[in-house]
């Protein structure tokens, strides 16, 4: 049999079952190009009429989900008017706090300058605007020295001091509020007033101190001993960890140990030294003057700068301690920092003026109610806040029982307390959320 025969005989034999592959392999190639349709495709189908068969093999027909329509900004348009609504938002609020801040100036200047036209000495605001613009300098005759001689040497140190101590007191609480994220919180809380006083009594009545003589013995003593809490609560924390609530308890121990010291000295002391004792822990500005006024003006401008340096941190710090982490923000450090910086502040004012309570808890209040929680302007406004609260509050010990000078500490404490349950009842924590 020859070759050909051969070759048609094998395709004689094989061909029913070649056929049958051909079959099988176009109906897998048929399925693979239109698989089947799920249930929830066969009801949409039969919805429009369609059968699945249909639909299988007119592809055209099937249904089609809905589309948005274009919009005629165009997707990146849309985004910028929005980024332009939030930045016009925002320059409002930073106009508006900015604002705030202008006139909280202005109120301290105009006060200042009617406490400089109020006193014993009778002469009108025009003479105490030409004696302020003259200069210190003695005028020719009695007439022109007098109120030079009351507006430079008596009343200037003192509103200086008023401007400059309220400053003091005002970021310092808004530091430590900050800090504690604790709404009761203020440098005082920490012991250093307690402290402070102990120094103060312990220079009066036993005449025991670290350096000075006379009445620098007590400035001095009251200065180094108000840092003696700052010290304390940072080797407590240190060993404890630095959190808020072992700062506060530790802070909270430490004015109680001071405080218990200082009844003790008032307790074997004689009549004189206890009466020096009280008068100076209510806090006066009389003792102010030029050279006091100077040092307490370095220590403010020498820890100022630090404070506000830790606006953004404590902004970051606000929302817990887990989430500054996050941020790059050492919680311990800027605690030790704003802690140490506050008591340095408020010890520069209190060895001089002594006790002086509540602006450093109810300045920062306030300045919240009105910039909002927001560092980089609240603590500008709790300068300010401080500021005009202490120059008011001597302007009123000065005059609300002339000729009779109150204390000022007196003052603060009859306008902070009041002001104080207005905070616990109505806004609660509110003012810590704007």
């Amino acid at each position: 049999m020859n070759r050909q025969a051969i070759n048609t005989a094998s395709v004689a034999e094989t061909g029913p079952a070649m056929g049958a592959l051909h079959q099988k392999c176009s109906r897998t190639s048929a399925a693979a190009s239109n698989p089947p349709i799920s249930p929830l495709c066969k009801g949409g189908l039969r919805g429009v009429g369609h059968s699945p068969a249909t639909a299988r093999h007119d592809p055209s027909r099937a249904p089609q989900l809905p589309r948005k329509a274009p919009s005629a900004l165009g997707p990146d348009v849309h985004g910028q008017a929005l980024q332009g609504v939030a930045r016009a938002h925002y320059r409002r609020l930073v106009m508006r706090r900015m604002a705030v801040i202008l006139i909280l100036l202005a109120a301290l200047a105009l006060l200042a300058f009617s406490a400089l036209c109020t006193g014993a000495a009778s002469f009108g605001w025009r003479e105490a605007l030409h004696a302020l613009l003259a200069g210190p300098e003695r005028g020719q005759g009695h007439t022109a020295e007098l109120p030079r001689m009351v507006v430079w040497q008596l009343r200037m140190p003192r509103i200086c001091m008023g401007i400059l101590g309220g400053a003091a007191l005002g970021i310092s609480g808004a530091v430590i509020q900050g800090i504690l994220r604790n709404p009761l919180a203020s440098p005082f809380t920490l012991g250093i007033a307690s402290a402070s006083g102990f120094g103060a009594a312990l220079a009066i009545v036993l005449g025991v101190g670290i350096v000075g003589w006379g009445h620098w013995l007590i400035v001095a003593n009251a200065f180094l001993f108000a840092l003696v809490p700052a010290a304390v609560v940072f080797l407590l924390s240190r060993w404890k960890g630095m959190s808020k609530e072992t700062m506060i308890l530790a802070g909270v121990a430490t004015m109680y140990l001071f405080s218990a010291l200082t009844s003790m000295l008032q307790y074997v002391g004689n009549t004189e030294q206890v009466h020096s004792v009280v008068f100076w822990m209510m806090g006066s500005l009389e003792r102010a003057t030029w050279l006091r006024t100077g040092v307490v003006a370095a220590v403010v401008a020498v820890t100022l700068p630090f404070m506000y340096a830790l606006s953004w941190d404590l902004n970051a710090m606000g929302s817990g301690d887990e989430a500054a982490r996050s941020l790059g923000v050492s919680v311990i450090r800027v605690r030790t920092m704003g802690m140490f910086l506050a008591s340095l502040a408020t010890a520069g004012l209190v060895c001089f003026a002594g006790t002086i309570g509540f602006v450093c808890l109810v300045a920062p209040h306030i300045a919240r109610m009105l910039v909002g929680v927001d560092h980089r302007f609240h603590m500008p406004a709790a300068l300010l806040t401080g500021a005009v609260l202490l120059v008011a509050a001597d302007l009123a010990a000065r005059t609300a029982f002339y000729p009779h000078v109150l204390p000022i500490g007196i003052m603060t404490s009859c306008v902070g307390v009041p002001f104080f349950f207005y905070l616990v009842i109505r806004h609660r924590k509110e003012i810590w959320q704007k």
